[in-house]
Protein backbone atom coordinates (compact mmCIF):
# COMPACT_ATOMS: atom_id res chain seq x y z
CA UNK A 1 0.00 0.00 0.00
CA UNK A 2 1.43 3.35 -0.79
CA UNK A 3 1.95 6.05 1.46
CA UNK A 4 -0.90 8.01 -0.09
CA UNK A 5 -3.47 5.33 0.28
CA UNK A 6 -2.26 4.58 3.87
CA UNK A 7 -2.43 8.35 5.35
CA UNK A 8 -6.05 8.37 3.42
CA UNK A 9 -7.12 4.85 4.98
CA UNK A 10 -6.20 6.54 8.66
CA UNK A 11 -8.03 9.19 7.86
CA UNK A 12 -11.32 7.23 6.80
CA UNK A 13 -10.60 5.59 10.21
CA UNK A 14 -11.17 8.59 11.85
CA UNK A 15 -13.56 10.15 10.20
CA UNK A 16 -15.53 6.50 11.03
CA UNK A 17 -15.03 6.70 14.37
CA UNK A 18 -16.17 9.92 14.80
CA UNK A 19 -19.24 9.32 13.16
CA UNK A 20 -20.05 6.57 15.42
CA UNK A 21 -19.43 8.70 18.41
CA UNK A 22 -21.65 10.96 16.89
CA UNK A 23 -24.74 8.63 16.09
CA UNK A 24 -24.44 7.45 19.64
CA UNK A 25 -25.73 10.53 20.91
CA UNK A 26 -28.12 10.46 18.13
CA UNK A 27 -29.70 7.64 19.32
CA UNK A 28 -29.79 9.18 23.39
CA UNK A 29 -31.52 12.57 21.78
CA UNK A 30 -34.18 10.54 19.81
CA UNK A 31 -34.54 8.11 22.67
CA UNK A 32 -34.83 11.78 24.96
CA UNK A 33 -37.78 12.76 22.16
CA UNK A 34 -40.14 9.25 22.34
CA UNK A 35 -39.21 6.99 25.60
CA UNK A 36 -37.13 8.76 28.24
CA UNK A 37 -39.04 8.84 31.57
CA UNK A 38 -39.38 12.70 32.33
CA UNK A 39 -37.35 11.82 36.00
CA UNK A 40 -34.27 11.15 33.77
CA UNK A 41 -34.07 14.28 31.43
CA UNK A 42 -31.42 15.82 33.98
CA UNK A 43 -29.29 12.58 33.84
CA UNK A 44 -29.63 12.46 29.72
CA UNK A 45 -28.20 15.99 29.34
CA UNK A 46 -24.49 14.74 31.42
CA UNK A 47 -24.85 11.47 28.91
CA UNK A 48 -24.96 13.74 26.32
CA UNK A 49 -23.07 16.46 26.85
CA UNK A 50 -20.07 14.06 28.08
CA UNK A 51 -20.52 12.09 24.32
CA UNK A 52 -20.67 16.08 22.79
CA UNK A 53 -17.47 16.83 24.48
CA UNK A 54 -15.60 13.36 23.62
CA UNK A 55 -16.77 13.41 20.01
CA UNK A 56 -15.52 16.88 19.88
CA UNK A 57 -12.05 16.07 21.05
CA UNK A 58 -11.92 12.91 18.50
CA UNK A 59 -12.93 15.77 16.03
CA UNK A 60 -10.46 18.75 16.95
CA UNK A 61 -7.60 16.25 17.74
CA UNK A 62 -4.06 17.64 16.18
CA UNK A 63 -3.17 14.28 14.89
CA UNK A 64 -6.24 14.87 12.69
CA UNK A 65 -5.09 17.76 11.78
CA UNK A 66 -1.53 16.72 10.88
CA UNK A 67 -2.94 13.87 8.30
CA UNK A 68 -4.85 16.59 6.58
CA UNK A 69 -1.79 18.85 5.94
CA UNK A 70 0.00 15.66 4.87
CA UNK A 71 -3.02 14.83 2.53
CA UNK A 72 -3.65 17.97 1.36
CA UNK A 73 0.49 17.81 -0.08
CA UNK A 74 -0.55 14.82 -2.08
CA UNK A 75 -1.69 14.64 -5.40
CA UNK A 76 -5.55 13.11 -4.68
CA UNK A 77 -6.68 12.88 -8.26
CA UNK A 78 -9.92 14.43 -10.08
CA UNK A 79 -11.47 17.12 -7.43
CA UNK A 80 -14.91 15.83 -7.57
CA UNK A 81 -13.71 12.30 -6.94
CA UNK A 82 -14.47 10.65 -3.30
CA UNK A 83 -10.95 11.42 -2.20
CA UNK A 84 -10.53 14.74 -2.47
CA UNK A 85 -14.26 15.43 -1.84
CA UNK A 86 -13.39 13.59 2.06
CA UNK A 87 -10.65 15.44 2.23
CA UNK A 88 -11.57 18.36 1.45
CA UNK A 89 -14.80 18.59 3.65
CA UNK A 90 -12.76 16.43 6.57
CA UNK A 91 -10.82 19.84 6.74
CA UNK A 92 -13.70 22.46 6.53
CA UNK A 93 -15.55 20.19 9.15
CA UNK A 94 -12.12 20.31 11.25
CA UNK A 95 -11.77 23.87 10.66
CA UNK A 96 -14.84 24.44 11.87
CA UNK A 97 -14.94 22.35 15.34
CA UNK A 98 -11.43 23.56 16.29
CA UNK A 99 -12.63 27.01 16.47
CA UNK A 100 -14.83 25.76 19.19
CA UNK A 101 -13.79 25.52 22.70
CA UNK A 102 -15.03 21.85 24.45
CA UNK A 103 -16.45 23.51 27.17
CA UNK A 104 -18.88 25.62 24.65
CA UNK A 105 -19.72 22.40 22.82
CA UNK A 106 -20.13 20.67 26.15
CA UNK A 107 -23.00 23.54 27.31
CA UNK A 108 -24.98 23.69 24.17
CA UNK A 109 -25.33 20.06 24.69
CA UNK A 110 -26.61 20.03 28.32
CA UNK A 111 -28.21 23.24 27.80
CA UNK A 112 -30.23 22.07 25.10
CA UNK A 113 -31.16 18.66 26.11
CA UNK A 114 -33.13 20.34 29.33
CA UNK A 115 -34.32 22.91 27.26
CA UNK A 116 -36.00 20.87 24.98
CA UNK A 117 -38.08 19.32 27.62
CA UNK A 118 -38.99 22.35 29.31
CA UNK A 119 -40.47 23.76 25.79
CA UNK A 120 -42.26 20.41 25.89
CA UNK A 121 -44.20 21.71 28.80
CA UNK A 122 -44.23 25.40 27.80
CA UNK A 123 -46.13 24.19 24.45
CA UNK A 124 -48.47 22.39 26.31
CA UNK A 125 -49.15 24.70 28.93
CA UNK A 126 -49.02 27.86 26.66
CA UNK A 127 -46.50 28.69 28.98
CA UNK A 128 -43.80 31.46 27.27
CA UNK A 129 -42.68 32.81 30.69
CA UNK A 130 -40.94 29.07 31.87
CA UNK A 131 -39.48 28.80 28.57
CA UNK A 132 -38.03 32.12 28.54
CA UNK A 133 -34.44 31.27 30.98
CA UNK A 134 -33.71 28.38 28.70
CA UNK A 135 -34.57 30.39 25.35
CA UNK A 136 -32.54 32.84 26.80
CA UNK A 137 -29.34 30.93 27.71
CA UNK A 138 -29.73 28.95 23.95
CA UNK A 139 -29.49 32.08 22.30
CA UNK A 140 -26.47 33.45 24.62
CA UNK A 141 -24.82 29.94 23.59
CA UNK A 142 -25.47 29.97 20.08
CA UNK A 143 -24.48 33.62 19.94
CA UNK A 144 -21.12 32.47 21.30
CA UNK A 145 -20.67 29.82 18.72
CA UNK A 146 -21.13 32.31 16.14
CA UNK A 147 -18.61 34.55 17.35
CA UNK A 148 -16.14 31.53 17.64
CA UNK A 149 -16.69 30.23 14.34
CA UNK A 150 -16.78 33.92 12.51
CA UNK A 151 -18.24 34.64 9.21
CA UNK A 152 -16.79 36.78 5.75
CA UNK A 153 -16.25 40.69 5.74
CA UNK A 154 -19.37 42.20 5.01
CA UNK A 155 -21.60 39.21 6.81
CA UNK A 156 -23.11 38.69 9.84
CA UNK A 157 -22.88 36.90 13.08
CA UNK A 158 -26.28 34.91 11.78
CA UNK A 159 -24.06 33.30 8.76
CA UNK A 160 -21.85 31.41 10.84
CA UNK A 161 -24.67 29.41 12.42
CA UNK A 162 -26.48 29.51 8.63
CA UNK A 163 -23.40 27.53 7.41
CA UNK A 164 -24.07 24.48 9.67
CA UNK A 165 -26.73 23.27 8.05
CA UNK A 166 -26.22 25.31 4.20
CA UNK A 167 -22.65 24.90 3.55
CA UNK A 168 -21.64 28.19 1.83
CA UNK A 169 -24.54 29.82 2.14
CA UNK A 170 -25.35 33.49 3.48
CA UNK A 171 -27.81 35.58 4.78
CA UNK A 172 -27.58 37.80 2.22
CA UNK A 173 -27.95 34.66 -0.59
CA UNK A 174 -30.83 33.98 1.03
CA UNK A 175 -32.40 37.06 1.02
CA UNK A 176 -31.97 37.31 -2.71
CA UNK A 177 -33.15 33.96 -3.29
CA UNK A 178 -36.63 34.38 -0.83
CA UNK A 179 -37.46 38.02 -2.43
CA UNK A 180 -38.61 36.85 -5.64
CA UNK A 181 -40.61 34.21 -4.38
CA UNK A 182 -41.83 36.24 -1.68
CA UNK A 183 -43.53 38.72 -4.57
CA UNK A 184 -44.81 35.65 -6.41
CA UNK A 185 -46.25 33.68 -3.54
CA UNK A 186 -48.10 36.75 -2.28
CA UNK A 187 -49.53 37.48 -5.68
CA UNK A 188 -50.86 33.88 -6.27
CA UNK A 189 -52.43 34.35 -2.69
CA UNK A 190 -54.22 37.90 -3.49
CA UNK A 191 -55.57 35.52 -6.58
CA UNK A 192 -56.80 32.45 -4.16
CA UNK A 193 -58.46 34.80 -2.29
CA UNK A 194 -60.54 36.06 -4.45
CA UNK A 195 -61.88 33.31 -6.01
CA UNK A 196 -65.07 31.67 -5.34
CA UNK A 197 -63.94 28.14 -4.74
CA UNK A 198 -63.73 27.38 -1.12
CA UNK A 199 -62.73 23.96 0.10
CA UNK A 200 -64.27 21.99 2.11
CA UNK A 201 -61.53 21.75 4.95
CA UNK A 202 -64.25 20.53 7.44
CA UNK A 203 -63.68 17.11 5.53
CA UNK A 204 -60.22 16.92 7.48
CA UNK A 205 -61.14 17.29 10.84
CA UNK A 206 -63.49 14.60 11.45
CA UNK A 207 -63.02 11.70 13.56
CA UNK A 208 -59.73 9.82 12.36
CA UNK A 209 -58.79 7.54 15.06
CA UNK A 210 -55.19 7.24 16.00
CA UNK A 211 -54.43 3.23 15.08
CA UNK A 212 -56.13 4.07 11.93
CA UNK A 213 -53.59 6.92 11.12
CA UNK A 214 -50.79 4.94 11.76
CA UNK A 215 -51.49 2.25 9.51
CA UNK A 216 -52.30 4.42 6.76
CA UNK A 217 -49.21 6.41 7.39
CA UNK A 218 -47.08 3.63 7.35
CA UNK A 219 -48.64 1.76 4.44
CA UNK A 220 -47.63 5.43 2.28
CA UNK A 221 -44.50 5.85 3.22
CA UNK A 222 -43.91 2.11 2.61
CA UNK A 223 -45.30 2.70 -0.46
CA UNK A 224 -43.11 5.75 -1.79
CA UNK A 225 -40.04 3.35 -0.87
CA UNK A 226 -39.25 3.84 2.96
CA UNK A 227 -38.12 0.52 4.10
CA UNK A 228 -39.35 -0.54 7.85
CA UNK A 229 -36.85 -3.06 7.57
CA UNK A 230 -34.92 -1.00 8.25
CA UNK A 231 -36.59 1.94 9.91
CA UNK A 232 -39.56 2.70 12.45
CA UNK A 233 -42.11 4.88 13.19
CA UNK A 234 -42.64 6.33 16.47
CA UNK A 235 -44.81 9.82 18.16
CA UNK A 236 -43.12 12.67 19.73
CA UNK A 237 -43.98 16.21 20.34
CA UNK A 238 -43.11 17.20 17.03
CA UNK A 239 -41.78 15.14 14.10
CA UNK A 240 -38.19 14.61 13.28
CA UNK A 241 -36.07 11.78 11.24
CA UNK A 242 -32.92 10.19 12.66
CA UNK A 243 -30.64 8.98 10.70
CA UNK A 244 -28.29 6.93 12.77
CA UNK A 245 -26.36 4.84 10.10
CA UNK A 246 -26.67 1.84 7.48
CA UNK A 247 -29.84 -0.18 8.76
CA UNK A 248 -31.57 2.15 11.27
CA UNK A 249 -33.50 5.33 10.30
CA UNK A 250 -36.23 6.48 12.59
CA UNK A 251 -38.93 8.56 11.95
CA UNK A 252 -41.74 10.26 14.14
CA UNK A 253 -44.88 12.04 13.95
CA UNK A 254 -47.63 12.86 16.25
CA UNK A 255 -51.44 12.19 15.88
CA UNK A 256 -54.51 14.32 16.34
CA UNK A 257 -57.97 11.69 16.14
CA UNK A 258 -59.85 15.25 14.34
CA UNK A 259 -56.95 16.26 12.16
CA UNK A 260 -55.57 13.92 9.27
CA UNK A 261 -53.26 15.83 7.06
CA UNK A 262 -51.25 16.59 10.28
CA UNK A 263 -49.86 12.90 11.21
CA UNK A 264 -50.52 11.69 7.21
CA UNK A 265 -48.36 14.93 5.83
CA UNK A 266 -45.98 14.41 8.43
CA UNK A 267 -45.27 11.23 8.33
CA UNK A 268 -45.23 11.61 4.45
CA UNK A 269 -42.42 14.45 5.00
CA UNK A 270 -40.43 12.20 7.18
CA UNK A 271 -40.33 9.79 5.55
CA UNK A 272 -38.77 11.54 2.42
CA UNK A 273 -36.16 12.45 4.98
CA UNK A 274 -35.65 8.84 5.63
CA UNK A 275 -35.29 7.11 1.83
CA UNK A 276 -32.57 10.08 1.75
CA UNK A 277 -30.91 8.41 4.60
CA UNK A 278 -31.58 4.81 3.29
CA UNK A 279 -29.96 6.07 -0.23
CA UNK A 280 -26.80 7.17 1.20
CA UNK A 281 -23.69 5.10 0.17
CA UNK A 282 -23.19 2.65 2.74
CA UNK A 283 -19.88 2.03 1.93
CA UNK A 284 -18.96 5.44 2.58
CA UNK A 285 -20.45 5.86 6.15
CA UNK A 286 -18.45 8.54 8.07
CA UNK A 287 -16.81 10.46 4.92
CA UNK A 288 -18.39 13.22 3.02
CA UNK A 289 -19.06 11.04 0.26
CA UNK A 290 -21.56 9.23 2.79
CA UNK A 291 -23.20 12.15 4.34
CA UNK A 292 -26.23 14.10 2.89
CA UNK A 293 -25.32 17.24 1.09
CA UNK A 294 -26.88 20.25 2.84
CA UNK A 295 -30.42 20.53 4.98
CA UNK A 296 -31.76 22.47 1.88
CA UNK A 297 -31.21 19.20 0.06
CA UNK A 298 -32.83 17.30 2.11
CA UNK A 299 -35.46 19.09 3.07
CA UNK A 300 -36.09 18.52 -1.10
CA UNK A 301 -36.50 15.24 -0.82
CA UNK A 302 -39.02 15.30 1.85
CA UNK A 303 -41.06 18.50 0.62
CA UNK A 304 -41.01 16.53 -2.49
CA UNK A 305 -42.54 13.51 -1.30
CA UNK A 306 -45.12 15.48 0.92
CA UNK A 307 -46.21 17.73 -1.28
CA UNK A 308 -44.90 17.23 -5.03
CA UNK A 309 -46.08 13.48 -4.73
CA UNK A 310 -48.47 13.11 -1.62
CA UNK A 311 -50.30 16.38 -2.01
CA UNK A 312 -51.09 15.70 -5.75
CA UNK A 313 -54.37 14.29 -7.32
CA UNK A 314 -53.01 10.86 -9.38
CA UNK A 315 -51.00 10.11 -5.84
CA UNK A 316 -54.82 9.94 -4.81
CA UNK A 317 -55.83 8.13 -7.90
CA UNK A 318 -54.59 4.70 -6.56
CA UNK A 319 -54.59 4.89 -2.61
CA UNK A 320 -57.94 7.23 -1.37
CA UNK A 321 -60.19 3.87 -1.60
CA UNK A 322 -57.20 2.42 0.91
CA UNK A 323 -58.11 4.85 2.88
CA UNK A 324 -62.04 5.83 2.60
CA UNK A 325 -62.04 2.37 3.69
CA UNK A 326 -59.81 2.94 6.90
CA UNK A 327 -61.74 6.00 7.38
CA UNK A 328 -65.09 4.60 6.31
CA UNK A 329 -67.16 6.70 8.39
CA UNK A 330 -64.97 10.43 8.25
CA UNK A 331 -64.60 9.76 4.38
CA UNK A 332 -68.00 7.57 3.54
CA UNK A 333 -69.62 10.81 1.71
CA UNK A 334 -66.64 12.28 0.66
CA UNK A 335 -65.37 12.02 -3.54
CA UNK A 336 -61.55 11.48 -4.61
CA UNK A 337 -62.16 14.90 -5.85
CA UNK A 338 -63.23 16.69 -2.87
CA UNK A 339 -60.77 15.06 -0.89
CA UNK A 340 -57.92 16.42 -2.67
CA UNK A 341 -59.68 19.95 -3.42
CA UNK A 342 -59.57 19.55 0.54
CA UNK A 343 -56.17 18.78 1.29
CA UNK A 344 -54.88 21.24 -1.12
CA UNK A 345 -57.22 24.16 0.53
CA UNK A 346 -55.04 27.38 1.31
CA UNK A 347 -55.82 29.64 3.83
CA UNK A 348 -53.60 31.53 6.13
CA UNK A 349 -52.79 29.68 9.55
CA UNK A 350 -51.07 29.70 12.75
CA UNK A 351 -48.77 26.48 12.59
CA UNK A 352 -46.11 25.91 10.34
CA UNK A 353 -46.36 21.94 9.40
CA UNK A 354 -50.42 22.16 8.97
CA UNK A 355 -49.65 25.27 6.88
CA UNK A 356 -50.77 24.56 2.76
CA UNK A 357 -47.60 24.91 -0.03
CA UNK A 358 -48.33 28.81 -1.01
CA UNK A 359 -48.51 30.28 2.43
CA UNK A 360 -45.60 27.83 3.79
CA UNK A 361 -42.88 29.54 2.43
CA UNK A 362 -44.01 32.62 4.50
CA UNK A 363 -43.99 30.49 7.55
CA UNK A 364 -40.12 29.93 7.12
CA UNK A 365 -39.13 33.79 5.76
CA UNK A 366 -40.74 35.59 9.40
CA UNK A 367 -38.71 32.59 11.25
CA UNK A 368 -35.52 33.67 9.34
CA UNK A 369 -36.22 37.43 10.18
CA UNK A 370 -37.06 36.95 13.57
CA UNK A 371 -33.99 34.73 14.58
CA UNK A 372 -31.41 36.72 12.36
CA UNK A 373 -32.57 39.40 14.44
CA UNK A 374 -31.90 37.43 18.04
CA UNK A 375 -28.82 36.53 16.95
CA UNK A 376 -27.95 40.23 15.72
CA UNK A 377 -29.13 40.97 19.25
CA UNK A 378 -31.70 43.27 18.11
CA UNK A 379 -34.02 41.44 19.41
CA UNK A 380 -33.92 40.10 22.76
CA UNK A 381 -35.72 36.91 23.79
CA UNK A 382 -37.74 37.99 26.34
CA UNK A 383 -39.30 40.19 23.74
CA UNK A 384 -40.18 37.19 21.42
CA UNK A 385 -43.78 36.84 22.00
CA UNK A 386 -44.56 40.64 20.93
CA UNK A 387 -42.42 40.31 18.31
CA UNK A 388 -43.59 36.69 16.45
CA UNK A 389 -47.06 38.41 17.25
CA UNK A 390 -46.29 41.35 15.16
CA UNK A 391 -44.39 39.96 12.48
CA UNK A 392 -47.43 37.13 12.12
CA UNK A 393 -49.72 39.81 12.20
CA UNK A 394 -48.20 41.80 9.18
CA UNK A 395 -47.26 38.31 7.23
CA UNK A 396 -50.56 36.86 7.40
CA UNK A 397 -53.21 39.18 8.29
CA UNK A 398 -54.24 36.97 11.48
CA UNK A 399 -52.93 37.33 15.51
CA UNK A 400 -51.76 33.67 17.01
CA UNK A 401 -54.12 33.28 20.29
CA UNK A 402 -51.86 32.23 22.14
CA UNK A 403 -47.70 31.01 22.35
CA UNK A 404 -48.05 27.49 21.60
CA UNK A 405 -49.74 28.54 18.13
CA UNK A 406 -47.23 31.66 18.38
CA UNK A 407 -43.34 31.28 18.99
CA UNK A 408 -43.68 27.97 20.92
CA UNK A 409 -44.69 26.25 18.14
CA UNK A 410 -41.52 24.70 16.87
CA UNK A 411 -38.90 22.49 18.71
CA UNK A 412 -35.99 23.79 16.74
CA UNK A 413 -34.72 26.93 19.06
CA UNK A 414 -35.10 24.45 22.12
CA UNK A 415 -33.09 22.27 20.69
CA UNK A 416 -30.40 25.10 19.54
CA UNK A 417 -30.84 24.75 15.81
CA UNK A 418 -30.63 28.26 15.43
CA UNK A 419 -30.07 28.64 11.07
CA UNK A 420 -32.11 25.14 10.07
CA UNK A 421 -35.41 26.67 9.33
CA UNK A 422 -34.07 28.88 5.74
CA UNK A 423 -33.28 25.41 4.43
CA UNK A 424 -37.81 24.52 4.22
CA UNK A 425 -37.74 26.79 1.94
CA UNK A 426 -34.61 26.37 -0.23
CA UNK A 427 -36.02 22.79 -0.15
CA UNK A 428 -38.59 23.96 -1.98
CA UNK A 429 -37.14 25.61 -4.44
CA UNK A 430 -34.60 22.51 -4.86
CA UNK A 431 -37.35 20.09 -5.12
CA UNK A 432 -39.23 21.98 -7.91
CA UNK A 433 -36.48 22.11 -10.27
CA UNK A 434 -35.20 18.17 -9.36
CA UNK A 435 -39.01 17.43 -9.72
CA UNK A 436 -38.87 19.21 -12.97
CA UNK A 437 -35.77 17.30 -14.42
CA UNK A 438 -37.10 13.94 -12.80
CA UNK A 439 -40.44 14.12 -14.90
CA UNK A 440 -38.12 15.26 -18.30
CA UNK A 441 -35.63 12.21 -17.63
CA UNK A 442 -38.05 9.35 -16.38
CA UNK A 443 -42.01 10.79 -16.80
CA UNK A 444 -44.47 11.43 -17.16
CA UNK A 445 -44.69 10.68 -13.46
CA UNK A 446 -48.04 11.35 -12.72
CA UNK A 447 -48.79 8.49 -15.01
CA UNK A 448 -46.73 6.38 -12.93
CA UNK A 449 -47.90 7.80 -9.23
CA UNK A 450 -51.35 6.99 -10.68
CA UNK A 451 -50.78 3.42 -11.17
CA UNK A 452 -48.94 3.39 -8.11
CA UNK A 453 -45.24 3.57 -9.39
CA UNK A 454 -42.96 5.74 -7.47
CA UNK A 455 -39.57 3.23 -7.87
CA UNK A 456 -38.33 5.14 -10.66
CA UNK A 457 -38.85 8.78 -9.23
CA UNK A 458 -37.30 7.16 -5.90
CA UNK A 459 -34.28 5.34 -8.00
CA UNK A 460 -33.28 8.74 -9.97
CA UNK A 461 -33.18 10.35 -6.88
CA UNK A 462 -31.09 8.47 -5.33
CA UNK A 463 -28.63 7.97 -8.10
CA UNK A 464 -28.73 11.66 -8.87
CA UNK A 465 -28.65 12.75 -5.29
CA UNK A 466 -28.46 10.84 -2.36
CA UNK A 467 -25.27 8.68 -3.99
CA UNK A 468 -23.59 11.65 -4.65
CA UNK A 469 -22.94 12.93 -1.20
CA UNK A 470 -21.13 15.69 -0.60
CA UNK A 471 -19.94 15.77 -3.69
CA UNK A 472 -20.61 19.00 -3.77
CA UNK A 473 -22.14 22.06 -2.42
CA UNK A 474 -26.13 22.56 -2.81
CA UNK A 475 -26.18 24.85 -5.67
CA UNK A 476 -23.53 23.36 -7.54
CA UNK A 477 -25.56 20.17 -7.25
CA UNK A 478 -28.65 21.75 -8.30
CA UNK A 479 -26.66 22.86 -11.59
CA UNK A 480 -25.16 19.31 -11.91
CA UNK A 481 -28.58 17.42 -11.58
CA UNK A 482 -30.58 19.90 -13.68
CA UNK A 483 -28.54 21.46 -15.86
CA UNK A 484 -29.38 25.07 -14.66
CA UNK A 485 -28.31 27.63 -11.70
CA UNK A 486 -30.84 27.57 -8.76
CA UNK A 487 -33.88 29.19 -9.85
CA UNK A 488 -36.84 29.87 -7.49
CA UNK A 489 -39.34 29.87 -11.29
CA UNK A 490 -39.81 25.62 -11.14
CA UNK A 491 -41.70 26.50 -7.52
CA UNK A 492 -43.82 29.22 -8.87
CA UNK A 493 -44.94 27.13 -11.80
CA UNK A 494 -45.51 24.89 -9.88
CA UNK A 495 -47.34 26.15 -7.38
CA UNK A 496 -49.68 28.38 -10.48
CA UNK A 497 -50.28 25.09 -12.34
CA UNK A 498 -51.18 23.50 -9.24
CA UNK A 499 -53.67 26.38 -7.49
CA UNK A 500 -54.98 28.11 -9.96
CA UNK A 501 -56.46 25.17 -11.42
CA UNK A 502 -57.47 24.06 -7.80
CA UNK A 503 -59.36 27.49 -7.13
CA UNK A 504 -60.17 28.20 -11.48
CA UNK A 505 -58.18 31.31 -11.48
Amino acid sequence: MSGLAQRYEALLARLRETALLQSCGSVLGWDEQTYLPPGGVAHRSEQLALLAGRTHAEATDPGLGDLLAELELDDLGDGDGAMAVNVRNARREFDRATRLPRRLVEELSRVTTLSQQAWVSARREQDFASFLPWLQQVVALKREEADAVGFADGGEPYDALLDEYEPGATSAWVDAVFAPLRAETVSLLEAIRGSRVQPEREILVREYPVDAQRTVGMRAAAMIGFCFDEGRLDVAAHPFCSGFGPGDCRLTTRYDPRHFPGAFFGTMHEAGHGIYEQGLDREAYGTAMGHSCSLGIHESQSRMWENFVGRSGVFWDGFYEEVQSAFSEALADVSRERFVTAINDVRPSMIRVEADEVTYNLHIMLRFEIERQLIAGDLQPEDLPGAWNETFTRDFGITPGNDAEGCLQDIHWSAGLIGYFPTYALGNIYAAQFFDTAETAIGPLGEQFARGEFEPLKTWLTQEIHRRGRQFPADTLVKVVTGTDLTHEPLVAHLNNRFRAIYQL
